[in-house]
């Protein structure tokens, strides 16, 4: 085999390398405009005639931000390399070879040998098994989710051969695919040729959990499954930010501007030009770059108070940059099993069509299964026959599974891809036919009663799948010699499979209604001809390397799948998690729009949406199913232009049909619906919907579920929040925040979602007014001074500002608190004035200027006049100027603080004596002399009165005419 044209089985998820690391980082930091537009102030300070003050004054800031973010992303990257070099130097035994090799080296073609809870290095094919009928199982929760351990199988035509004849075997394989539920090969070996299913496979990143194994590789690194279906998620930009950066750019219009005015009134010189630059540089602080320190740290500190919060527990935040983004959802996507409902399977409900059982009568069931075999003669004929069906229907259950029993610590448990599987096995023990051992060829049943074990031989099994719904196998009954073919499967395809009936719609309908996941099981005896002829038809297509399945399914059609006898439906119930209706309730109450999108069926969607109150008392539930044309199809919503409280029931085949042909006409209908459920929803519809959603929208759409099917939609939200469940931890790790029951997503966006938004943006606001007011002052300054760009505050007065004098007070706001946590909980409509953008809007950001504008000429202006521009008496303007502005700053903190804690009044504290115990420092920007004086104290504090005392008095008169929802709450 030609190993040169198989890439590498070297993995790697590092995002840099030694060439692109610094590039990378640039880009995702300068492609923000507000830290783009520092970098071209710093670099300014390159030219002399540009510079101002101190170089260090604007290379430091920068550098800081810089620094921060490339040690955080090294760190992550050295993190990933740490792994990656850990699992590319794991030794695998090379059969030919005598020491092991590395992983990273191994290649197409090669023969490994395996053992016990080692990872498989790459796409395999399983040739041999240390068990003598070629089982193993493995564990493939890593790859798609699913904790339950699979079945994999030796090809027959190399279980038993030596290690020489091995390496004989040639494999033809399909192209790599994304697949992991299907592959396409053949097995030949002497001129025999078996053919290879997913069923022969081990993939890449999967298990091995018994015994040792032989397998052969087929494809390594960027080819695997595993590789295929890791897709690097960009990296997510909160709504805050982009709301910044574009106010960001109203700053940058509104200092060139005033950089122009001010040189236009002294006139265009030759120099004009740099003159223009200066004053750009001087009023550079206007869009400060401590602005992205900030929000990063908080978003930091966000994560830390999500993580810890004992109301939630085993909460992981995996995406720290959009917390904020938690107090903006309007959308809600949510997948309904194991997300709504605990994916806890219970057998409740049996019906025959004549009769159903359960509850207490389910022990009816249970007699006629004890009674044995056959019935007494002196029971009377309709019950025997009844007796003799519902045996016939338990036995079916016992047998048409994938369902194998395993002792795992001496605890016998049962593995199988599907819970509802488990669910039936267990019930059919309950009842009195237990599963005793099964392997891929035999299978055990023990009857309770009589001790007496009943052997089956597995001729065939055609296993379930998402495209035909169903499952079977072909038995022969060792003790009475008959075969059997067992099916089991949705009643959409199984209606048309099994014998004329007439209440098998209605009765699925019925217990759907009730909340139950429903199955039609059904059989029929086969000859012994029939067979044969089908087993030869059957390996004839299973061999085929084009339209392998569409040729097998026909085969298994034209057989087997019709005229067979309708034994009965099975009913099991998957309850709802803990407090599901009482958080959608709550969420509905908060605005949030909330869709359910599933693969169950119609009317077992509707009743959990009714159970878990997705869909209100009395509301009006529009239903439509089975579209197959795209003519007319818009007339079937248009009930809802006019009737937008209504919910919307829609099954997946319509679904798709509108959003192939009428896109646009159908979400600018059901976006505006309180409730959207949509059943038999492929995964990729799941995540076009969340796709759409936000185009048509341009809202937060949230997505959570708990399952490898709900990757992809989670991937798409704005934010993906993943349920770590009984599916595995697939769309937990793939997800930005991780929790472990639905109830808590409440506490995620009232509560920590509320607080994130609220926080950042006031801390947002404030860092612009600290980095405005400064620049007023500024301004206020040249203008005096006939318009020369000289610099006011200089060296390390600017770095200071910014940093030890103001920034542990500002930086305290992202642990205020408007509201207690139950008045968000008790008042969810308060949540709807987040998503209505108010604490950051243009309204807010211009008051803020306003404000700065104010300040500042009050701050600067008034210390002119008590001092006089003379140059010789620069330092004690500077001196009243800069106190002015640090009280100021501290004190406007405070009044913005809405729950003090003791971090916040230290720090305000803290940073108070920090100035002034550093002012003894600043002889060369201060007169120290002047500073001690009463003249100084007396001017000071009539510049801080002034200057705070209508900001006070117009927040106070507003609260008291206008006051916030948040503050009408707290006084009742």
């Amino acid at each position: 085999m030609d190993t040169l044209e198989f890439p590498s089985n070297a993995i790697s998820n590092a995002k840099y390398n030694a060439f692109s690391f610094i590039p990378i980082i640039l880009y995702e930091q300068f492609k923000f405009f507000f830290n783009l537009y520092f970098l071209l102030v710093a670099l300014s300070q390159a030219i002399p005639p540009l510079r101002i003050g101190y170089l260090s004054s604007y290379i430091v800031p920068l550098a800081f931000v810089l620094i921060v973010t490339m040690s955080k992303e090294a760190i992550d990257d050295i993190q990933r390399r740490r792994r990656d070099r850990e699992q590319n130097n794991e030794k695998y035994e090379v059969i030919g070879l005598i020491d092991p090799i590395p992983s990273k080296n191994l290649k197409c073609g090669d023969l490994i040998r395996i053992h016990k809870d080692c990872r498989v290095p790459a796409d395999m094919i399983l040739l041999q098994s240390s068990e003598n009928n070629g089982e193993i199982f493995i564990k493939t929760d890593q790859l798609d989710g699913e904790t339950d351990w699979k079945l994999r199988i030796a090809s027959p035509l190399t279980q038993n051969l030596s290690l020489d004849n091995l390496k004989e075997v040639i494999i033809t394989t399909n192209p790599p695919s994304k697949s992991i539920h299907s592959f396409l090969g053949k097995l030949t070996h002497n001129n025999r040729t078996s053919p290879l299913t997913v069923d022969n496979t081990m993939w890449a990143n999967t298990v091995l959990a018994s015994g040792s194994a032989i397998g052969i590789i087929i494809y390594t690194g960027s080819d695997t499954r595993q590789a295929m279906n890791t897709t690097k998620t960009g990296v997510k930009t909160g709504l805050l930010e982009l709301e910044i950066n574009s106010l960001s750019k109203i700053l940058c219009i509104c200092v060139f501007g005033l950089s122009i005015i001010l040189v236009a009134c002294t006139g265009f010189t030759n120099q004009w030009y740099v003159d223009i630059m200066r004053f750009l540089i001087l009023f550079s602080t206007i869009i400060p770059v401590s602005l992205r320190v900030n929000l990063d740290l908080g978003k930091s500190v966000y994560a830390y108070q999500i993580e810890r919060d004992s109301s939630i527990p085993e909460t992981v935040v995996r995406t720290s940059t959009i917390p904020e983004d938690l107090g903006r959802i309007e959308y809600l996507l949510s997948d309904k099993t194991g997300t709504l409902t605990q994916n806890d399977m219970e057998l409740k409900k049996l019906h025959l069509g004549t009769v159903s059982y359960a509850g207490d009568t389910m022990d009816i069931v249970a007699d006629y299964v004890k009674d044995g075999q056959d019935v007494k003669h002196s029971i009377k004929n309709s019950r025997r026959d009844l007796g003799n069906r519902v045996r016939d229907l338990v036995t079916t259950l016992a047998i048409c599974h994938n369902v194998t029993p395993t002792v795992d610590d001496g605890e016998l448990t049962y593995q199988a891809a599907s819970p509802d599987e488990v669910a039936i096995v267990k019930f059919t023990e309950s009842v009195g036919l237990s599963l005793y051992a099964r392997d891929r060829h035999s299978l055990t049943l023990v009857h309770e009663a009589t001790h007496q074990a009943i052997q089956y031989d597995i001729l065939q099994v055609f296993p379930f799948n998402s495209d035909t719904k169903r499952m079977g196998v072909v038995v022969l009954d060792k003790k009475k010699d008959e075969l059997w073919f067992m099916q089991k499967g949705a009643d959409t395809v199984m209606s048309k499979i099994v014998q004329q009936n007439d209440w098998l719609e209605e009765e699925t309908g019925n217990m759907a209604r009730e909340g139950l996941r429903t199955l039609v099981v059904a059989r029929k005896e086969l000859s012994k001809n029939l067979y044969e002829t089908f087993k030869q038809k059957y390996q004839e297509a299973s061999l085929s390397m084009t339209d392998r399945d569409k040729q097998m399914a026909k085969v298994l059609a034209q057989y087997l799948e019709h005229d067979l006898q309708l034994l009965g439906l099975t009913g099991v119930e998957d309850k709802l998690q803990q407090d599901v209706n009482s958080s959608i309730e709550i969420l509905r109450n908060a605005g949030v729009k909330i869709w359910m999108l599933t693969g169950d069926k119609v009317e077992t969607a509707r009743c959990v949406s009714v159970s878990a109150k997705l869909i209100t008392r009395g509301q009006y539930v529009h239903t439509v199913t089975k579209l197959a044309r795209a003519e007319g199809a818009l007339r079937s919503i248009e009930y809802l232009k006019t009737n937008k409280d209504a919910a919307l029931l829609i099954d997946g085949e319509s679904l798709g049909l509108f959003m192939t042909f009428y896109k646009q006409e159908f979400f600018e209908i059901v976006i505006r619906l309180p409730a959207v459920i949509a059943c038999r929803c492929t995964p990729q519809q799941k995540a076009d919907v969340a796709l759409l959603i936000r185009e048509f929208t341009k809202k937060r759409v949230c997505c959570i579920g708990d399952g490898g099917n709900d990757v992809s939609m989670i991937q798409c939200a704005d934010v993906g929040v993943g349920i770590v469940g009984k599916e595995g931890k697939q769309a937990s790790l793939a997800a930005d925040f991780s929790i472990t029951q639905f109830c808590h997503l409440t506490r995620l966006l009232l509560w920590h979602g509320r607080n994130s938004y609220k926080r950042s943006a006031k801390l947002a606001q404030f860092v612009i007014h600290r980095g405005l007011i400064i620049s007023v002052c500024q301004a206020v300054y040249s203008i005096s001074s006939k318009f020369e760009p000289l610099a006011l505050y200089q060296g390390w007065l600017m770095v200071g500002y910014a940093t030890l004098y103001t920034m542990a007070p500002v930086f305290s706001l992202v642990l205020d608190t408007d509201v207690n946590e139950s008045l968000a909980t008790l008042y969810p409509e308060l949540y709807k004035e987040l998503t209505e953008a108010k604490s950051l809007s243009y309204k807010t950001f211009f008051i803020y200027v306003l404000v700065s504008l104010y300040q500042g000429i009050v701050i600067q202006g008034l210390s002119q006049l008590f001092t006089g521009l003379d140059e010789a008496l620069f330092t004690k303007m500077v001196a009243i100027s800069f106190s002015a502005l640090i009280f100021n700053e501290l004190i406007m903190v405070a009044l913005a603080i809405n729950t003090w804690t003791k971090t916040m009044f230290f720090s305000e504290l803290i940073t108070l004596a920090i100035y002034i115990g550093s002012v003894p420092l600043l002889s060369d920007y201060f007169d120290l002399k002047f500073i001690v004086s009463l003249k100084f104290f007396w001017q000071t504090l009539s510049i801080i009165a002034i200057s705070l005392f209508p900001v006070w008095a117009t927040k106070s008169i507003n609260r008291k005419l206008r006051p916030p929802n948040y503050a009408k709450v707290q006084q009742t």
